[in-house]
């Protein structure tokens, strides 16, 4: 199909969708097949050739059109809405034709920086309080998931590596499947099945609260489950409050839970999926009382506000939260702008110069690759296996922790600048922990070499 074809064919198309809905109601709502209808319709192979375009919308109306639930229809009122419109539509005209992937500023500053804005705004509309928003200089932020089961799932995992990271530092002698394996998490017996796959996917052991007569999770039911978990040895990690549930669109009630998951230090997710729209309207925003104690929050714009599946709109109080539970940076990801839209720390670009003067002015070592970002790769001169005993000595004594990589045949020690809160003299220990443990290696080799 060549650009002619495709105007040509694009205003068919057009004409097409505007008919069926405007004569969706003549059609029959729900479809009237049994399962396995469409395999005898269809060949049991792709086509060696293309087809036309005229044969293959005559067969989306034979094959297809017979076997669809018409959810826009206005006799469907079944699960829960999903939206759609003609704004909505050619939008995603536009987006398909552009057809970048925005997965980090640099491969598409506009899609990044744009989402963010945009979730700024939804935010505000919506009234979420202000730590929600990323604004120039905020902590928090929005950012587009395909579904709210994905948010919570994000949440999850988000709260699993804060807390993870956090007994680590406290207990070096844990592992991290020891702690894990303690974890709980809490949702309502109310809450949608993605609560408890999100457990599965995560690893983290879901437990569901008994609901009030309301089919409310109330702040009494999950201090008790609380109490109980962690007189069993166990950690809690994550509560999933929902405002809006599918089976009733019952309100967990926030101003009882918030409190309890702030003093625990919980992280508090609320999953507000189908009623989130309905807080544009003031009179609604009731329903939302306490959101405030929230770590996390989501709906999803593609059920009420007319955008096209699939948007579900999610927000942080602090990103540097999500971003340090999923940031991978492999070589082909790397960019100077790294996080720019949201904040730039570049620190750790200077904190990784620093390392490297020390590293240069030790004429016992050597620098092994160019050192852009916050990554410094470096060894001591000489053999594989006395690097590899470096970096046993460095991780058996525990006061910082290192990971090797190879380069070529070449076994290496990589420096890297991870956390948020590194500053000089972090890393000046780390130099003279790393320096006086290599004098030691050296000079215990010296003497091992030595003829009695």
């Amino acid at each position: 199909m060549n650009s002619e074809e495709f105007r040509k064919k694009g205003k068919e198309m057009v004409d097409y969708i505007a008919n069926y809905l405007e004569q969706i109601e003549s059609r029959q709502v729900f479809p009237d097949v049994e399962p396995g209808y469409l395999r005898p319709m269809i060949p049991n192979s792709a086509p060696e050739e293309g087809e036309t375009y005229e044969d293959i919308m005559k067969d989306v109306e034979r094959v297809i059109m017979p076997g669809v639930t018409h959810w826009h229809s206005p006799y469907f009122f079944a699960y829960f809405p999903t939206a759609s419109s003609y704004p909505a539509m050619l939008a995603d005209m536009l987006c398909g034709a552009i057809g970048c992937i925005g997965f980090s500023w640099a491969s598409s500053p506009a899609c990044t920086e744009l989402e963010t804005i945009m979730l700024d705004w939804l935010g505000k509309v919506i009234g979420l309080p202000e730590e929600f928003l990323a604004g120039s200089k905020g902590e928090g932020g929005g950012v587009i998931q395909g579904t709210a089961s994905e948010a919570t799932l994000m949440a999850l995992l988000a709260a699993r590596t804060k807390v993870t990271r956090r007994l680590l530092a406290e207990n070096p002698d844990l592992s991290e499947g020891e702690i894990v394996h303690r974890m709980v998490a809490y949702s309502s017996d109310q809450a949608h099945s993605s609560v408890e796959r999100a457990g599965l996917i995560s690893g983290v052991r879901m437990k569901k609260v008994q609901s009030d007569e309301n089919y409310e999770l109330r702040g009494k039911a999950l201090r008790k489950a609380l109490e109980e978990d962690k007189a069993e040895g166990f950690i809690p990690v994550f509560v999933c409050a929902t405002l809006g549930t599918t089976a009733s669109c019952s309100f967990d009630n926030l101003m009882e839970l918030g409190p309890i998951c702030n003093s625990e230090n919980l992280w508090l997710h609320v999953d507000a999926a189908y009623a989130g729209s309905a807080f544009i309207c003031p009179e609604f925003r009731y329903l939302m009382k306490g959101v405030e104690f929230a770590d996390s929050f989501n709906f999803n714009p593609h059920k009420w506000l007319l955008v096209n599946f699939d948007c579900s709109a999610f927000w942080v109080k602090k990103r540097s939260d999500l971003i340090g539970a999923f940031k991978i940076d492999p070589v082909y990801l790397q960019y100077d702008q790294q996080e720019s839209g949201l904040v730039t720390d570049y620190r750790h670009v200077r904190l990784a110069q620093m390392f490297l003067d020390f590293v240069k002015n030790d004429e016992r070592f050597e620098i092994c690759a160019q050192v852009i970002l916050g990554l410094v790769c470096f060894r001591l001169k000489g053999s594989n296996a006395l690097n590899k005993s470096l970096l046993q000595k460095i991780n058996n004594l525990k006061k910082i922790h290192l990971v090797p990589c190879c380069l070529g045949d070449k076994f290496i020690l990589r420096f890297a600048v991870c956390a948020r809160t590194v500053e000089p003299n972090h890393v000046e220990f780390a130099w003279k922990h790393i320096e006086e443990l290599a004098t030691e290696l050296l000079t215990e080799g010296g003497k091992n070499n030595k003829t009695p």
